[in-house]
């Protein structure tokens, strides 16, 4: 599959740094416990840089209720050395995706389970006695580790769940204890789908975008990165084409004054239904309409200045979905 989608910008860019970037995390959409009676009827997709929202129609043919578990995995947040930087969408420590779902209208209260593994190990009940908060990322979790005596400080580097650094936060060089795990996190719930009939569910999240400060698309510069996004984002010559003209335009050496925005969307899993999605919708918003937007996909048509829809019929993913964003800066 492959579309572009580029809008002009008449500005300029400066290299992206790697300690300016953030990874994003690639999350989906709902996964049901494999059942052959229920088909997916539709799936209407929203992918922005804001928010993910879905909204399903799924039916139940066969003449008996049925009860599956519905589960939304959130992607393993890891953090395994002194340099990572994850995009991580919100500061709660257990509905870290901000993620929010309806049934036939009616607010869901899902099921959290969240787990800790570190040195091959599930280490979740050691992390709970120790009164540590089990995301990795928080400065909340750093002054836990921080208060830690001694002797629970030295456990907790032996389990490979931290690791001691050194660094200067003006008071001199100090040792300081830093987490180094991975975070797994599932939300779920029981649903239950009436005989030959209909049941909407919907559901919204704010996504893990990935970010550099500069942008890695350079025409002049053929480098391997620009080789591994032209391959994942479908950028074409059209798309390089604009950035150059750009880059002419405003005299920069680099490009236009973009920051990246990079979202991944898992398609292909959670196909746990019966046969292919009936009605597949999926509509892309660049945020600004002087942004560029380059994603893969065939029939692709601008519906409004910042979004694009794609429609499938009888629709069955076999790769996911991955969006890139060249934001302009403003002055």
């Amino acid at each position: 599959m492959k579309y572009i989608l580029a809008a002009l910008l008449l500005i300029s860019v400066s290299p992206a740094l790697a300690n300016d970037s953030t990874a994003e995390l690639a999350a989906g959409g709902l996964v049901l416990v494999k059942n052959d009676n229920i088909e997916m009827r539709s799936e209407d997709l929203f992918v922005s840089a804001k928010e993910i929202r879905v909204r399903y129609r799924f039916f139940n043919r066969s003449d008996k209720d049925v009860t599956v578990r519905v589960a939304f995995p959130i992607p393993d947040i890891s953090v395994e050395e002194p340099d990572a930087n994850i995009a991580v969408p919100t500061e709660d420590p257990v509905n870290i995706f901000g993620f929010r779902t309806s049934v036939n209208g009616k607010p869901v209260k899902m099921e959290v389970e969240q787990r800790v593994f570190a040195g091959g190990a599930e280490q979740t009940k050691f992390l709970r006695e120790l009164g540590i908060p089990l995301a990795p990322y928080l400065a909340a979790t750093d002054k836990a580790l921080a208060r830690l005596p001694a002797d629970k400080q030295a456990e907790v580097v032996k389990r490979k769940l931290g690791e001691i650094e050194e660094f200067d936060q003006g008071k001199g060089m100090q040792k300081h204890l830093m987490p180094r795990w991975t975070l797994r996190t599932n939300y779920h719930w029981q649903q239950a789908f009436p005989a030959q009939k209909e049941v909407l569910i919907e559901h919204s999240y704010k996504p893990s975008v990935g970010q550099t400060a500069g942008s890695n698309v350079n025409p002049a510069d053929p480098s391997d990165t620009l080789r591994e996004y032209t391959k994942k984002y479908c950028i074409d010559r059209d798309f390089l084409a604009s950035v150059e003209r750009i880059k002419k335009q405003t005299k920069t050496e680099y490009g236009g004054p973009f920051t990246e925005e990079r979202i991944e969307y898992i398609l292909t899993s959670g196909a746990n239904w019966s046969g292919p999605i009936g009605d597949f919708r999926l509509v892309i918003d660049k945020g600004e309409a002087d942004n560029l937007v380059s994603f893969c996909g065939d029939g692709v048509k601008k519906t409004a200045p910042t979004q694009f829809e794609l429609r499938k019929r009888n629709f069955t993913p076999d790769s996911n979905l991955a969006v890139l964003i060249l934001k302009r800066l403003r002055n």
